[in-house]
């Protein structure tokens, strides 16, 4: 039979069962307040929202092109100090004769890794259409295309190069290759963007816009939930309407916030192919 000092203990651990439930919930209510931001939407229609994503692109192709043709450049380079074209005293000494063309297929490479790295970066911010599959292909990966062009000549180069002893055809061959294969593997984009994937994402194609969306500075998705769990982290929030949000980077919904939708009937799955019918009604956060 319970006595009166067991009650109590039982009760003890209750209570203290139940304040850790409370303190725990205070912490995650706290943890979802936020500075927001509201962004105003730029643009009306297609026709101005692909400028905007055209302009916000531009930079990052710019940039990109420029670090490719950089790339090249070292690679002729590499060749030239390779095949001992340039007399550089220093560089016709071991170990200097392989530092030389090293550090060229390095820089090779970097230029190659960071110029994909941005061209992506500007696919998803200005992504081609879908429908040529051939041009949306070449559009997206690019940068698999350069990195073939940056690494391919110095290997025929090296191979055949008759002048050349076997074990310096072997380091450069060796070091070229594991290059181009971690070049091709930057430059694949591995979830590509289509202009249609975006514009439906904005309510261009729907013709129903969110109107009240959430999203940070960095990152690619947009959040229509600001107590999402992804958004935990972030004081500080940009609000505004999804096409907003598309036109500041961010070129598909949270996949969280895309289940709660479903879930709570605030989006409608077609076919199941993923895509999103977007309401005309508000859409409220849930505390």
């Amino acid at each position: 039979m319970a006595t009166k000092k067991d009650n109590n203990a039982a009760q003890d651990a209750a209570a203290k069962a139940l304040a850790a439930v409370q303190a725990k919930k205070s912490a995650e209510k706290a943890k979802v307040q936020h500075n927001i931001t509201h962004v105003e939407q730029q643009t009306v229609g297609k026709t101005e929202l692909l400028a905007v994503t055209r302009k916000n692109a531009m930079p990052y192709r710019v940039a990109a092109i420029i670090l490719w043709i950089l790339a090249i450049a070292f690679e002729v380079l590499a060749i030239l100090f390779f095949k001992k074209v340039i007399k550089w005293d220093f560089a016709l000494k071991n170990p200097g004769y392989y530092i030389s063309w090293i550090v060229c297929i390095v820089l090779d490479f970097i230029c190659v890794m960071v110029g994909s790295l941005l061209w992506k970066k500007a696919n998803h911010l200005d992504p081609a259409s879908a429908k040529n599959k051939t041009k949306f292909w070449l559009h997206n990966n690019l940068g698999v295309i350069v990195a073939v062009i940056a690494f391919a000549p110095f290997i025929i180069f090296v191979l055949t190069d008759k002048k050349a002893d076997k074990q310096s055809k072997t380091i450069a061959t060796v070091i070229a290759a594991v290059l181009i294969i971690a070049a091709v593997l930057v430059g694949i984009d591995w979830n590509p963007v289509s202009q249609e994937q975006m514009l439906e994402e904005a309510g261009i194609d729907t013709g129903a816009v969110y109107e009240h969306v959430y999203w940070t500075k960095g990152g690619k998705v947009y959040h229509l939930y600001e107590d999402c769990g992804h958004l935990n982290n972030s004081s500080d929030l940009l609000e505004g309407t999804s096409q907003a949000a598309v036109e500041n980077g961010k070129t598909r919904m949270c996949q969280d916030c895309y289940s709660r939708g479903v879930k709570e009937g605030l989006i409608i799955e077609e076919n199941n192919d993923d895509k999103i019918e977007t309401p005309t009604d508000e859409v409220v956060p849930v505390e």
